[in-house]
């Protein structure tokens, strides 16, 4: 199967969701501006897998210094929300190293509105890519800050071109506009397509939490996400279509209500 990445449109997918990210002393903090073009279709409440977005984005530099100069890559990623996200201003986020192993690292995220409030949390583990040869480049191991990009302009899953092929599958094209610095598909943009898959099982509602287990990369494409849902408790898993049907993601969901 052909890989979809000759798609080359002038700005990254994730840098529309506006992220802003700074490191102060042992911090980064990140903030971006909500639009309404970052709600779950059909309700007011922020996506879930767009706090998954940040919140890999901030540990990723989290943990870059651990691990310079190799890759880091993400082993988990789980986000939990403690009520529907209405925010329609602003999500600010802390990032914190909470360990930093020889072998695995561990990061934890904390949300809040733009009153203070918390409103939702994220942990998460980090390795070193495997291959040695993958190193960043000297510019990004040296962030002092992340500018803030663009501003979403259509749905997220448009701009993805995330599509339910029907109840309970998503699926998500390998793009230019949407790889890591591994040249994989963006583990933020695989949450996407969980997520999608989950929702299209119980319209209308949103994702309490969004637990992701990251088993190999997607490099073919298109991804293909598959739910289960009962009661509001999903199981998930996403496929690397074009690369022998590989299982790239193991993650569960729980909506709200």
């Amino acid at each position: 199967m052909s890989s979809d990445s000759d798609v080359r449109p002038s700005t990254h997918i994730l840098s529309d969701l506006g992220f802003e990210l700074t490191r102060v002393g042992d911090e980064l903090r990140g903030s971006a501006a909500i639009v309404p073009e970052m709600f779950v279709p059909g309700t007011p409440s922020v996506r879930t897998s767009i706090l998954a977005v940040w919140a890999d984005t901030a540990c990723g530099h989290a943990v870059m210094a651990a691990v310079a100069p190799r890759v880091p890559v993400t082993l988990d990623l789980d986000v939990h929300v403690y009520r529907p996200l209405h925010e329609s201003r602003t999500i600010n986020t802390v990032a914190r190293l909470v360990k930093a192993g020889k072998s695995v690292c561990g990061v934890e995220v904390v949300f809040t509105g733009a009153g203070g409030d918390e409103l939702a949390f994220c942990t998460a583990s980090f390795m070193a890519a495997p291959n040695p040869e993958m190193i960043m480049p000297s510019a990004q191991t040296g962030l002092a800050s992340r500018p803030r990009g663009g501003r979403l302009q259509v749905p997220l899953a448009e701009r993805a071109r995330c599509e339910i092929r029907e109840p309970g599958v998503a699926t998500l094209p390998r793009t230019e506009d949407g790889l890591n610095s591994s040249q994989t598909v963006s583990g933020g943009l695989i949450a996407l397509a969980v997520e999608e898959a989950a929702l299209s099982l119980t319209p209308g509602t949103s994702l309490s939490s969004l637990a992701l287990r990251f088993l190999r990369p997607v490099r073919t494409g298109p991804v293909v996400a598959t739910a289960q849902v009962r009661d509001g408790l999903g199981r998930v898993e996403a496929r690397d279509a074009g690369g022998d049907n590989r299982l790239a993601v193991l993650a569960t969901t729980r909506v709200f209500g």
